[in-house]
């Protein structure tokens, strides 16, 4: 699809947003209301999708970049439901085109349909001239959905409730390697697995691992590649089996550890440097267990407007 992005300055409001990964995701039997209490610390990482938002006289969503045609352009698409809740909070009509460039994995396990609505969000708020305050545009987020919050605030932060409810960690700088795979995972589906897998299993409470926080705090990718945890990869490994052969690989390069980045499919691999980085990135590509690879840094700004 052709970029309708304007290209003049004052057409519309870009907004920058960036992925993230979980360096930790430990994940509670399910609740009553069929969500998973979780203990999550995200990193925001420097893999960027950009929402640009214009005047328009019906909501509309398009979308290019990698993977486009896999992204929803109605409704159900996160984008266009934060247009919707936005204007709904300020009684006013959702006319807006929505343009997504997109660049990060489309249902990788790295909140990129997240992202877009938080994108979104502040893209219409400052088109509108809305002013919405701060708080209440994380509540318009935890409305949408569990990794929105996130992406609006970007950095490194412990989620706890579903994800949503947000505390901000010290981070120092990580490099990263993503290798996004063949096709994409639905998070229910994952979370359903986790459940069937779990079943009749005491699932502990889920809490933040001390040991990780320091490591993360001390900059120390040693440190933290031996505390990496993520509940879900179980379940995202049951589904796509083949996953196991891409964290051989990574691990066979050289990565200091890796794991599945929250639901999967996409892995992410912690390298010491980016020129580890470019090896392992390389020799994954060249292992035929994945689609792609993406080398990214952390931390990275959250939600962010692009000056005109």
């Amino acid at each position: 699809m052709t970029d309708t992005r304007p290209a003049g300055p004052g057409a519309g409001v870009t907004v920058r947003v960036p992925a993230k990964v979980n360096v930790q995701l430990a994940v509670g039997a399910a609740r009553p209301d069929g969500f998973h209490d979780l203990a999550s610390v995200f990193l925001a990482v420097s893999l960027f999708d950009e929402v640009t938002a214009t005047p328009a006289d019906a909501l509309t969503v398009t979308c290019s970049g990698p993977d486009a045609d896999q992204v929803p352009l109605d409704r159900t698409n996160l984008a266009a439901r934060a247009a919707e809740v936005l204007a709904a909070r300020a009684g006013i009509s959702p006319d807006v085109h929505l343009h997504i460039a997109k660049n990060i994995p489309v249902a990788g396990g790295m909140a990129g349909g997240s992202a877009d609505g938080a994108a979104a969000l502040l893209a219409c708020d400052a088109l509108w001239g809305l002013g919405t305050p701060r708080e209440d545009l994380l509540a318009l987020c935890a409305e949408l959905g569990s990794d929105v919050p996130f992406s609006l605030v970007g950095g490194a932060a412990l989620g706890t409730g579903r994800g949503e409810l947000l505390t901000p960690v010290e981070a120092g700088t990580f490099h990263w390697v993503f290798a996004v795979a063949h096709g994409g995972l639905s998070t229910p589906s994952v979370f359903r697995e986790f459940d069937r897998l779990t079943e009749g299993v005491d699932v502990p409470v889920p809490q933040a691992s001390p040991v990780l926080l320091a490591a993360l705090a001390s900059g120390d990718p040693d440190a933290l590649a031996a505390a990496l945890a993520n509940d879900l990869q179980p379940a995202a490994l049951s589904l796509r089996p083949q996953l196991a052969a891409t964290l051989a690989a990574g691990a066979d390069a050289g990565a200091l550890a890796g794991l599945v980045s929250g639901s999967g499919p996409t892995t992410a691999f912690l390298v010491r440097d980016p020129e580890s980085a470019q090896k392992v990135a390389a020799t994954l590509e060249a292992s035929g267990t994945c689609r792609a690879t993406r080398i990214t840094a952390s931390p990275a700004p959250g939600a962010t407007v692009v000056p005109a």
